[in-house]
């Protein structure tokens, strides 16, 4: 497999993703079960499915991207794929006086290559990205997805462990940035229970605690995919709300904060979100996800 993603990272990117395009409806058609997911998840949080139909090829553009993104070598740059960049000024400013960053970067668009753009656009100035990685399931895609991010320039992988997060503590008091995903959810215990897109979700507590004890300034970051051969559009949107940011803010009152940033990414790029993902699944433990 390692082999295989290697060979088709030599494949153009936007070939890929015509292909990816003809794969995600292929998986549309093909799975009731995925269908019904995404239908149902889309429609729930009020959208039409001329708002969130492009999303169905979005998906298969998405796992077509991916042996370029990890696979290609290590010396190639992503920066010339992005077409361009909203926002930026206002991140360089916050680095610039060493504030700390945090990137709330959810499922929309290729948030894998946001990472990446991310980290090679500010390592210069600013020293590399540094993200907690916990390591996939598979063993083949754990060495191939740990190799990629761990040779990239620009980004510092960090394990999912209090040591990490202790790490990811001092890179941000030091005027470092962080890139997480919000919307996974979180184990029992390390989140709460708070409204996103109209329903109940477990939603981490991680994010608004890393931001309410060392001042780091929050961005709401997306990577939206263009038309294949168009590259992407990375967007940055500072997210002032006194709930994320203050350290008196209850857990449900900052998660519901963070959760409205998320919800207003969604709502300007409904066809790039992942809509079948499980977002309002019941949490497990640590030992479970372990297992």
């Amino acid at each position: 497999m390692i082999t295989l993603f290697r060979l088709l990272a030599r494949v153009p990117l936007s070939l890929m993703h015509r292909l990816g395009t003809l794969l995600g409806w292929m998986v549309w058609w093909g799975s009731s079960g995925y269908r019904s997911r995404f239908k149902a998840n889309a429609q729930a949080a009020g959208f039409a499915p001329e708002q969130y139909r492009r999303a169905i090829a979005a998906a298969g553009a998405a796992l077509a991207e991916l042996p370029w993104l990890w696979g290609r070598p290590a010396g190639e740059s992503v920066l010339p794929k992005v077409a361009r960049w909203s926002g930026v000024e206002e991140v360089e400013a916050a680095l610039s006086a060493k504030k700390g960053v945090i990137f709330i970067t959810p499922h929309i668009g290729s948030w894998e290559m946001l990472g990446q753009a991310i980290g090679e656009r500010f390592v210069d100035a600013h020293g590399p990205m540094t993200a907690l990685y916990r390591p996939a399931r598979k063993a083949w895609m754990s060495e191939l997805v740990a190799g990629s991010r761990e040779n990239r320039r620009g980004l510092k992988m960090l394990p999912t462990n209090t040591m990490g997060v202790r790490g990811l503590m001092r890179a941000l008091k030091s005027g470092g940035y962080t890139g997480i995903l919000p919307d996974q959810v979180p184990p029992l215990g390390q989140g709460v229970w708070a409204p996103f897109l109209g329903r109940p979700a477990y939603t981490m507590t991680l994010l608004p605690r890393l931001a309410q004890q060392t001042g780091a300034r929050v961005f709401l970051a997306a990577c939206e995919r263009l038309a294949p051969g168009q590259g992407y559009a990375i967007r940055f949107e500072a997210l002032n709300d006194t709930a994320l940011n203050d350290p008196k803010a209850t857990p449900e009152a900052a998660a519901t904060a963070m959760n409205v940033g998320i919800e207003k990414l969604i709502r300007e790029l409904p066809s790039q979100y992942v809509w079948d993902y499980a977002r309002y699944k019941e949490p497990r433990s640590e030992m479970e996800i372990a297992q």
